[in-house]
């Protein structure tokens, strides 16, 4: 019997840079030279770019359905874009370069497991950098490609580059989370150097093309591993005669491997059991890795629910009624003390207070602020709440599903926050 869950991996990008920084030209470059655009998107690029008498092939053009409908006041915080190589595939969250930006980077990224940080070679660091380095921080990404581009307006020189990366360097230092890859990758995504072909123009540059750089990644390399939680999504009762006693629990596993014959509690009863069976369809496996989707049967009959939690005996997670996370407000209308809210953790929906403000997070490195009153939209900060039953949750350091929530308005049932538990 095998392992559910080993099928072609899908790694989801996230991208960050400023207006203008060739983000959608870099895109752009990705589709075209690894064949993803189709031949009437191909032709659309070609003769728009003619039209405005370009020399050369507008790519930025790709994404481009996209930005058209941004600009008729559609809102599309953030646009996935999907691309397959033979190794991979690859979804691409492109999230608009302005500066009230930090909600849409936080959608695009918290489920990301890489991302690329675009910098101007014309420009350098720029204080936006330091907030996409920061988010990406927050959000524990493990790998991070920092893509100095444009490098064919510099004349292709690696003191620019070098400068650029001993201050971006700079910026390394500051931040609270150390277990991430950063490679620093010189590009010019409208020439497509060291985009997904190696350059000839920057001879002193011996790293990776940027898709070689993806194609590389190690699944073991960019998840959290280590503790398996099993949200009960459905419980499986058919009420037939052939399958009269059968009660099935079907979910998503987060976090690390389930496996026949695994001891298990359920939570929030405490009651245990043991692993029966893990099915996909009517097939039967003996593992379920991370991030399948299974049913699974217990040995003894228990009553499980939706909204219950499986998790291994001796391996739990902290069951409370208040928790303290760094929240990323996301509402025009101002988050403050005493105000409830519902937190939408998992498939669980709780009712929760804002006991207090801890401390506002400068995103740009600059520290902390005390005895702050209220959030504004795209502030981050350190908040305690107090909940009206308890949750089953982990740190987000250590388990990204498990440890994440969003907040909602009760009122004109709207997500006004996301948050990420300490």
């Amino acid at each position: 019997m095998e392992r559910v869950g080993e099928r072609m991996e899908v790694l989801k990008i996230a991208t960050a840079g400023s207006v203008d920084d060739g983000k959608s030209t870099l895109i752009g470059r990705i589709l075209y030279d690894t064949k993803s655009l189709t031949s009437d998107k191909l032709e659309a690029i070609e003769k728009t770019s003619k039209q405005r008498g370009y020399d050369y092939l507008d790519f930025s053009l790709a994404t481009d359905g996209l930005v058209a409908e941004r600009e008729q006041g559609i809102t599309i915080d953030v646009a996935h874009i999907y691309f397959s190589t033979k190794k991979k595939s690859y979804i691409i969250a492109d999230t608009p370069g302005h500066v009230e930006y930090t909600r849409n980077m936080v959608t695009g990224a918290s489920t990301s497991q890489a991302s690329i940080i675009l910098i101007d070679a014309r420009k350098g660091v720029i204080e936006q950098t330091n907030r996409h380095f920061f988010i990406n921080n927050l959000l524990r990404i493990k790998d991070v490609v920092v893509a100095i581009n444009k490098m064919d307006l510099v004349d292709y020189s690696e003191d620019t580059y070098n400068k650029i990366k001993a201050d971006f360097q700079e910026l390394m230092s500051k931040r609270d989370y150390q277990d991430q890859k950063i490679t620093f990758i010189p590009v010019s995504a409208l020439k497509g150097d060291n985009v997904v072909n190696k350059s000839d123009k920057m001879s002193w540059y011996k790293g990776e093309a940027l898709l070689e750089h993806l194609e590389k990644i190690q699944k073991a390399d960019i998840f959290n591993i280590g503790t398996p939680r099993f949200p009960v999504q459905y419980v499986i009762r058919p009420k037939t005669e052939e399958f009269h006693d059968y009660r099935g629990y079907a979910g998503k596993v987060y976090g690390g491997d389930l496996s026949v014959g695994d001891d298990i509690m359920v939570l929030p009863s405490k009651t245990r059991s043991k692993i029966k069976d893990i099915y996909v369809y009517d097939e039967k496996y003996e593992t379920a890795s991370r991030r399948s989707s299974v049913t699974i049967t217990l040995e003894n009959d228990i009553n499980v629910s939706r909204g219950d939690m499986i998790v291994k005996e001796g391996d739990l997670p902290t069951i409370e009624k208040q928790f303290t996370a760094n929240v990323c407000w996301m509402d025009s209308q101002q988050l403050t003390v005493g105000t409830k809210y519902v937190v939408q953790h998992g498939i669980n929906k709780v009712l929760a207070k804002v006991d207090r403000i801890n401390h506002k997070i400068n995103p740009d490195y600059s520290g902390i602020e005390k005895d702050v009153t209220g959030l504004n939209i795209n502030d981050i900060a350190s908040v305690t709440f107090k909940l009206n039953k308890p949750i089953f949750y982990d740190q987000f350091k250590n388990h990204r599903t498990n440890g994440s929530f969003i907040l909602i308005d009760s009122q004109n049932n709207n997500t006004v926050g996301a948050g990420f538990i300490q």
